[in-house]
C-alpha cells in the first residue's frame, strides 16, 4: 500500500506481519518478505501482474498461494476496481486509514488519504444508521468510482 500515506518501516511491518502469520501456524517466508516489500514501497493497491513485474523471480503461483495465507493473517487485503483484477494491499492497521479512487474505464485504483472532516460525516452518518437500524460499524472504507485524469 502506500508509502505516500503512512510511511511503515520495512521493519515494523516485518514485525506485525511475522507476530500475525505465526498466530494462524504461518511463518515469514523469503518469498512473503518479498511481497510485503513490494507492497510496502507502492503508492498503491497492486495487480498480480503488477507485483510479478516488480519480483520477476517470484512464481505467480507462489505469490497467489502467499496473498492468500496473508490474507487470512490479516495482513493484506483485496482491494476489487473496476476491471477483472483484484489488487492487493497492505491492511490499513499497518499502513494507515485511507480510501481508494477506482477508475472505471482502466480500473486503476489510487489511495487517498482520508481526510479529518470527511471522518467525520461518515462517523455521523454511522451513528444515524445505527440509530434508525441498530448496525454497529466496526470499521467502513470509501471508494470513490469515476473517471482517472489519463482516462477522461
Amino acid at each position: 500500500m502506500s508509502g505516500s500515506i503512512a510511511d511503515p518501516s520495512v521493519e515494523q511491518v516485518r514485525a506485525t506481519v511475522a507476530d500475525r502469520l505465526r498466530a494462524v501456524g504461518q511463518r515469514l517466508t523469503a518469498n512473503r518478505e518479498s511481497l510485503l516489500d513490494t507492497l510496502t514501497a507502492s503508492p498503491r493497491p497492486l495487480t498480480i501482474p503488477e507485483i510479478l513485474d516488480d519480483r520477476p523471480g517470484l512464481a505467480q503461483s507462489s505469490v497467489y498461494r502467499n496473498l492468500v495465507v496473508l490474507e487470512e493473517a490479516g495482513v493484506v487485503h483485496r482491494v476489487l476496481g473496476a476491471d477483472e483484477f483484484a489488487r492487493w494491499e497492505l491492511a490499513e492497521d499497518l499502513t494507515g486509514h485511507h480510501h481508494h479512487l477506482i477508475c472505471a474505464s482502466c480500473g486503476r485504483v489510487e489511495d487517498v488519504p482520508a481526510s479529518a472532516g470527511l471522518e467525520r460525516s461518515v462517523a455521523a452518518a454511522a451513528a444515524a444508521i445505527t440509530r434508525t437500524t441498530g448496525f454497529r460499524t466496526q470499521h467502513h472504507r470509501l471508494d470513490l468510482v469515476g473517471v482517472c485524469a489519463t482516462c477522461s
